[in-house]
């Protein structure tokens, strides 16, 4: 099961959605990777200022996703995540893999 500790995230069974999202994270994301730790990551002081500091990752993995018409694709994702305060901004790569 997928958590997301977003203030405007819900999570349903194993779907998630947030605002400004348009799709749903369906099951759990698979094959992470780290893309940028540290001073690699381009938006850390946005992210410092928005939701606090810590040490930011950003990351990439793969999932299904539901998005508008409710269709349901295999996607990567790429989102931020920080201990303490958990992933944030995800963002839903183009093409589709399957």
């Amino acid at each position: 099961m997928l958590s997301v500790s977003q203030p405007s995230c819900i999570l349903v069974g194993d779907s998630v959605a947030c605002a400004g999202m348009d799709f749903e994270l369906v099951g759990e994301i698979t094959r992470v990777e780290t893309i940028a730790s540290g001073s690699g990551v381009r938006d850390r002081a946005r992210l410092r200022r928005h939701y606090g500091p810590g040490r930011w990752r950003k990351l990439k993995g793969i999932a299904r996703v539901r998005l508008v018409d409710g269709t349901i694709r295999l996607a990567e994702i790429h989102w931020y995540e920080a201990h303490g305060i958990g992933k944030r901004e995800f963002k839903l790569k183009l093409p589709f893999l399957d």
